[in-house]
């Protein structure tokens, strides 16, 4: 296919280019509600389907089991790439969809733990990981098709309303649960009322399927096509070649892993950070996520707009050089804005766990019940995460015994025994009742907060802090697809970007809730885990800056 000439790049978009971005675009939108329904309703998942645990195990099970379908992402990447080179983009996005939309409702109407025990969290993953495999072929599909459809000078303009779509779909989803949750009141919404989301997704399928079946093959891939130059492995060519596989390397870790730290970090984790660490109503801190989308989305198309003038590189680097330096200095004040009375309480009475640390476990599994954990560490530990109060741990061979200091009062913890593998004895459950509960008095004496107090939350500082997470999400992902779509040929495009695109995101962001969670309970303080995506936002500026070439002016066609 010939480059486009500089007279296409100057002209306005046409009828047809809008109908190809809004019919890629909106069918997405509503692939990531469905993909974003686990996430946004994390806390009530963990409490419906994983109430086997306790609550503090429940959580990071129900965040696992929100990554589970991130984990499968490279696979469906790998699977519905080689049929997208292989037969066509439409079909093979017909068929995400499909998968995707009847996964999320079947979710609506799936029993919960309490109706059929343990089937029910297994049911769950499994249905998770189906969309996992959809979203795998869903995201190279649509901005490979729209990045076909641009002409040269204007791809990341046209591919970066693809990049709205992840945001505009989590918008949609928080607005359908708030609007729920507000309806139904919040009694009704914990008990039956979150099937809702669920179930609006067979509406939104029967749009998407409408939309898909409306819309034209490639005109690239259709030229290829009836060339017959189309792959015939595109698998082997992608990732057996080096000259190809060199070039998914470098996409993956230069590129993609720190843009989906910096995107899940700047929208899911601030989430997260809101309403299980600063203890933010849940309602109100999914209003201020909204407010902060509004604002920022129109930051990706401006973006990439500006990546078709300046390059992507620079852009995609200076989001990542932002967040590295910015993350942990805005998450304090994060903290200072939405729950004052627990960074007062911090920065007045610090806490400290004096002990052995020899006798500590790991905290951060998703399994784990507290019946696990006997030592007076390992107490002290999961009674001190529940608190959501940043600890300090200072080790002492000698100690028999856990000691925790909230400013100048003490508490010992307790080595606790088993009476059978599941339940403790009389003594040591009633010792660890007595033990949580002056703890929590000590906390209480201290200021620490059991919530944060609503007319304390500074709001109008919180949305700001919030749009500035966003935006940094913005420039590391609004150029993104364009750059990935240019740096492969036609023949192997949808499979090659794919598989670093869903790694990136799929691995090294959508674990990010449930690394950082338990970074967190490990360590003690609740910053800690922002060292997660820190470094992983460090690693692709180093390498993005020393290996990546930029790809703006390539003609995309030329290698075909």
């Amino acid at each position: 296919m010939a480059t486009a000439t500089a007279g296409s790049a100057a002209a306005p978009m046409t009828a047809a280019e809008k109908k190809v971005i809004f019919a890629s675009s909106l069918g997405t939108v509503f692939e990531w509600y469905d993909f974003y329904l686990y996430g946004s309703l994390a806390a009530i998942i963990a409490k419906q389907f994983f109430a086997g645990l306790e609550p503090g195990a429940a959580f990071i099970a129900s965040l696992m089991a929100f990554a589970a379908g991130f984990i499968v992402r490279p696979f469906g990447a790998l699977v519905f790439g080689r049929l997208g080179d292989m037969i066509g983009r439409k079909y093979t996005f017909l068929v995400t969809i499909l998968i995707m939309g009847l996964s999320t409702f079947i979710v609506g109407i799936l029993p919960t733990y309490a109706t059929i025990g343990a089937a029910a969290p297994v049911i769950l993953i499994g249905l998770r990981l189906l969309q996992g495999l959809a979203l795998g072929g869903e995201y190279g599909g649509a901005a490979t098709y729209v990045a076909e459809h641009a002409p040269q000078g204007k791809r990341g303009a046209y591919t970066s309303w693809i990049q709205t779509t992840a945001t505009l779909g989590l918008f949609l989803s928080l607005m359908v649960i708030l609007g729920t949750r507000t309806y139904l009141g919040e009694k009704d919404f914990a008990e039956w009322g979150w099937r809702v989301p669920f179930l609006v997704s067979i509406f939104l399928l029967g749009i998407s399927v409408w939309i898909r079946l409306s819309m034209n093959e490639s005109p690239a891939f259709q030229k290829m096509k009836s060339e017959g130059k189309t792959s015939k492995a595109p698998l082997s060519e992608s990732f057996g070649q080096w000259k190809n596989m060199k070039i998914v390397l470098l996409a993956l870790f230069g590129l993609v892993a720190g843009q989906g730290v910096v995107w899940y970090t700047g929208q899911f984790y601030a989430l997260f950070f809101l309403t299980s660490v600063l203890k933010v109503d849940a309602s109100a801190a999914n209003i201020m996520i909204a407010v902060s989308l509004i604002i920022g989305t129109p930051f990706f198309v401006v973006f990439g707009t500006l990546s078709d003038k300046i390059g992507r590189k620079p852009i995609i680097m200076a989001g990542l050089l932002l967040a590295v330096l910015t993350y942990q200095p805005l998450f304090k004040m994060l903290t200072e804005a939405a729950n004052p009375a627990l960074a007062k309480a911090q920065a007045s009475a610090q806490i400290k766990l004096t002990v052995n640390t020899a006798t500590c476990s790991f905290q951060g599994s998703p399994i784990a019940r507290e019946v696990d954990f006997t030592s007076s560490c390992d107490i002290a530990k999961r009674a001190l995460a529940l608190s959501a109060a940043s600890y300090e741990t200072v080790h002492d061979a000698s100690a028999a015994v856990a000691v925790v200091s909230v400013g100048d009062k003490t508490i010992s913890s307790l080595n606790a025994t088993k009476l059978t593998e599941h339940k403790f004895d009389e003594a040591s459950a009633k010792g660890i009742a007595a033990f949580k509960k002056d703890l929590a008095d000590a906390l209480k004496a201290a200021g620490y907060p059991a919530k944060a107090d609503p007319a304390g939350v500074d709001q109008v500082k919180v949305v700001g802090i919030l749009v500035i997470l966003v935006l940094f999400v913005t420039m590391v992902y609004g150029p993104i697809a364009a750059m990935l779509v240019e740096l492969f040929p036609t023949r192997i495009r949808y499979t090659s970007m794919s598989l670093p695109y869903h790694i990136g995101n799929g691995w090294f962001g959508g674990m990010l809730p449930s690394i950082t969670f338990a970074m967190v309970a490990q360590n003690g303080n609740i910053y800690y885990g922002l060292w997660y995506p820190i470094g992983v936002a460090a690693m692709s500026f180093v390498i993005g800056m020393l290996f990546v070439k930029e790809t703006k002016d390539v003609d995309i066609y030329a290698k075909d």
